[in-house]
């Protein structure tokens, strides 16, 4: 699953638990003992559902990054000068900017 597409699907996951949840709130006041007990398992079902599939996104995130890290790895490991070169220089890069605090 590419970057985008996960945090899309992530967006789009935590915008329709909001609409629903939204949708309860705003007609708690008006409806009775039945219609709430409905909107209440529509709303732990939206709930269950984000749930489980912000643990896939979770998931997918943790892969992407362990194969960003294994690929960082390995680049050090075939440019060793390279790496030390990168890393002295964003550590510069952060010297100068936390000194600017």
């Amino acid at each position: 699953m590419a970057k985008d597409t996960t945090s899309e699907h992530l967006r789009d996951e935590l915008k329709s638990l909001a609409d629903t949840l939204e949708e309860v709130l705003n007609s708690s006041s008006d409806k009775s003992k039945e219609e709430l007990g409905k909107l209440r398992s529509k709303a732990e079902r939206a709930l269950k559902d984000s749930r489980y599939r912000l643990g896939e996104t979770s998931d997918a995130i943790a892969q992407q990054t362990r194969e960003a890290a294994a690929r960082a790895d390995e680049y050090v490991r075939d440019n060793p000068w390279t790496g030390v070169g990168i890393g002295a220089a964003v550590g510069l890069v952060l010297g100068v900017l936390l000194s600017r605090r």
